[in-house]
């Protein structure tokens, strides 16, 4: 079934300029998200609300969001060093699967603060942990189950 869309092979040195916005645009969100979790250790009730388990929770989304940041921001550091002048397959293949691999620990660090805010707020670890799963499965679905799904449809209604 042909949906009638057009598209526009672009060459390597659009598809690396494109990759490199798309990182541009994630970096400041990330940084965000980090900041935020850096203000909570620092609050007065971050001591007395959580215990010191979950406090070590908070310091694994925190490392998580850091490692989701490098990642996003590795393919501007790759590409200033490795190709400085040039673009390449390969470049935009490495890049690509940085950016990709970034979404993994932002997702999971993004859950664990969520799943320590619902149980702040529900006061029951049950349903903090069920928001949470869920939180990152609908993550997992939109970023990549879905992305998935969709370019093999594609792929397959361009043929060979």
């Amino acid at each position: 079934m042909s949906l009638g869309v057009d598209v526009e092979r672009l060459s390597l040195e659009q598809a690396t300029s494109h990759l490199l916005e798309e990182c541009r645009t994630i970096v400041p969100g990330v940084q965000a998200v980090f900041g935020f979790q850096l203000i909570a250790v620092f609050n007065q009730g971050f001591g007395e609300k959580l215990s010191a388990a979950e406090q070590r929770v908070h310091l694994a989304a925190i490392a998580l969001v850091v490692v989701a940041m490098a990642l996003v921001m590795a393919p501007a550091a790759l590409h200033r060093q490795a190709e400085p002048r040039a673009v390449s397959g390969r470049f935009l293949r490495v890049a690509s699967r940085l950016l990709l691999w970034s979404l993994a620990p932002l997702a999971v660090g993004l859950c664990l603060d969520v799943y320590l805010v619902a149980r702040v707020v529900l006061r029951a670890t049950p349903w903090a942990s069920v928001t949470a799963a869920a939180l990152l499965v609908a993550l997992g679905t939109f970023w990549y189950a879905l992305p998935h799904h969709l370019a093999a449809r594609w792929n397959a209604e361009d043929g060979p």
